[in-house]
């Protein structure tokens, strides 16, 4: 339940010319615009609320997709500028009158003529499914679809994805969710559900049949942007977590959820990227802090909304949680899908959720060093002095066991380079506890390998 500068407004309408062209005195004045450049925008976050952002990776901006409740407007007719008359202008309009008149006189004379020759049945073709060969009319949509196409795949997870109402201090908001086990526990992401735990907040799970149930916050974790809540309900269809370790760029996969509050929404897209570092969530409603997530990139449409449903694979399993998407730079607010989202990795929200339905509380990996985010040079460096009383290497931590020191340069982590801080946390926090992880290190010029073992420590 994932956020920076947000884009400007991309489809402002332009300014009007300074004399508009005259039209045709008998052409009828165009129609309203049933669809506005500019849509109905969702509730802004409070002003001053802090949003999440890269500061060491420079381009597009992260934003968390959930989405405050969106607001229709009714739109109405323009009204028009008086038109300057025209010589000829009466004529132009009698001549396109008296033309109107006979051939309407012309076409009921026609009409009369071929009116023996009509048929007496004016049933068309049957299609394939009204002649017994598809669906009939009503039947659930993908029943008959091929296995493995979107369809077939929609309609065995779409029963599994639900839409989370969240009320918070600051408003109402919305997000996506997926069932975890059949005893009612489902998963999303913390920065969906974090108003709801704080003071005064509430959440409400609704599901793709329009039932609606109370949900409580079981546990959230702010460092994997993971949140797990439990509703009364029982039998429910829980979806797979797949082996995300196992996908591979240009993998098909589905993003299923309900961005801007539609419900039951399916985009597609493939795998267009792997190991992304991202800052995912955001502080705005109920205190989300921003995540390190060692991200899944798709170009599946997600947007506003999306966050915390399920990326499925060909085989219907999860294999990412959607929790970002990339805005262009300089933006002002997020605009939606510009074919560049972002999910947590189907293997470690397994181990994250586990840790949440057992105990409320997940914990994370480290080694035991603070990293100078304003290094420049190549590969990351550990902080040369203490940060806000704390020393560049922890005593006896991981790090300084393997024997790196104040000012030391990591180059690459399991022989995969690392060239911002960024990259580097999300590469360790993508382990677990215990794990032993392998750094390039460099000392005063001189580079070898440590092997390092990694510490837990308790997420907020």
């Amino acid at each position: 339940m994932t956020e920076p500068s947000r884009p400007d407004d991309l489809f402002a309408p332009p300014e009007p010319p300074a004399r508009a062209p005259e039209p045709d005195p008998y052409l009828p004045p165009p129609a309203a615009s049933l669809f506005p450049a500019t849509g109905s925008e969702p509730t802004p976050p409070a002003e001053g609320a802090p949003a999440p952002s890269d500061p060491e990776v420079p381009g597009p901006t992260v934003t968390a997709p959930t989405v405050t409740a969106p607001t229709v407007t009714a739109t109405g007719t323009t009204a028009r500028p008086a038109r300057r008359r025209r010589p000829g202008a009466a004529a132009v309009v009698v001549l396109a009158l008296v033309a109107g008149t006979v051939g309407g006189f012309a076409g009921d004379r026609v009409s009369d003529a071929l009116a023996g020759g009509r048929p007496t049945d004016a049933a068309l073709p049957a299609s394939g499914a009204d002649s017994g060969g598809g669906t009939a009319a009503g039947a659930s949509a993908g029943t008959d679809r091929p296995d493995g196409s979107v369809a077939a795949l929609a309609a065995d997870v779409l029963p599994s994805v639900v839409s989370i109402q969240v009320q918070g201090a600051q408003g109402a908001s919305s997000g996506s969710g997926f069932v975890l086990r059949e005893d009612g526990y489902i998963l999303t992401n913390n920065h969906v559900v974090a108003p709801a735990a704080a003071a005064g907040g509430s959440a409400v799970v609704v599901f793709a049949d329009g039932r609606e149930r109370d949900a409580e916050v079981v546990g959230r974790t702010a460092d994997y942007d993971l949140a797990v809540v439990k509703v009364d309900a029982d039998g429910l269809e829980p979806l797979v977590l797949g082996d995300s370790d196992a996908v591979v760029v240009g993998d098909p996969v589905l993003a299923v959820g309900a961005p801007l509050g539609l419900d039951s929404t399916v985009t597609t897209g493939i795998v267009s990227a792997l190991h992304r570092p991202v800052q995912a969530g955001d502080e705005t409603g109920g205190g989300a802090a921003t995540a390190f997530i060692d991200a899944i990139q798709t170009d599946a449409a997600i947007n506003p909304g999306n966050s915390g449903g399920p990326l499925i694979d060909s085989g219907g399993e999860v294999v990412g949680i959607n929790s970002a998407i990339a805005q262009p730079p300089g933006a002002m607010s997020a605009t939606g899908s510009i074919g560049l989202g972002f999910a947590i990795p189907a293997s470690q929200a397994r181990h994250t959720a586990e840790q949440l339905i057992e105990s409320g509380h997940a914990t994370y990996p480290v080694i035991g060093a603070l990293l100078d985010t304003t290094y420049a040079g190549e590969g990351v460096q550990v902080s040369a002095a203490p940060q806000q009383g704390q020393p560049a290497v922890t005593p006896d931590g991981p790090a300084d066991r393997a024997g790196i020191r104040p000012g030391d340069v990591i180059l690459a982590i399991d022989g995969r380079p690392v060239t911002v801080s960024d990259a580097l946390i999300v590469a360790i926090r993508a382990r677990q506890p215990g794990d032993a992880v392998t750094l390039r290190v460099r000392t005063d010029g001189e580079e070898r390998d440590v092997r390092v073992v990694l510490q837990e420590h308790q997420s907020e």
